[in-house]
């Protein structure tokens, strides 16, 4: 995972702040929720690890239930989600958030 701090882009997210980031986006984790994308882009992508295994003894996520969201505030969640997936490793989860995320730029 590439991690850096965001620079201010297009008005994606404020320099002030730093984050996460994996090919230039921002991930933020809160419990076992991780959201990928800025909430000022049309979509954002939530993540949530429903299963861990231990490894070396540190837990590392084995399950991720990946949610591409719109996020208009005026939505409620349900209808907010567009596309959904399950992946094995949090890797192939952000890969699929970043494809996701790229594909909705290029619709827009």
């Amino acid at each position: 995972m590439v991690i850096g701090i965001p620079h201010e882009k297009k008005g994606r997210f404020p320099v002030s702040e730093s984050y996460f980031t994996y090919k230039s986006r921002p991930v933020v984790r809160s419990g076992k929720t991780i959201y990928y994308g800025s909430m000022a882009q049309p979509y954002v992508v939530m993540m949530n690890v429903t299963a861990e295994t231990e490894e070396n003894q540190v837990m590392t996520a084995s399950e991720i239930k990946c949610y591409l969201m719109k996020t208009d505030k005026s939505l409620n969640p349900m209808e907010a989600i567009t596309k959904t997936a399950v992946r094995p490793t949090l890797y192939e989860a952000l890969e699929l958030a970043a494809a996701w995320l790229k594909s909705t730029e290029r619709s827009a």
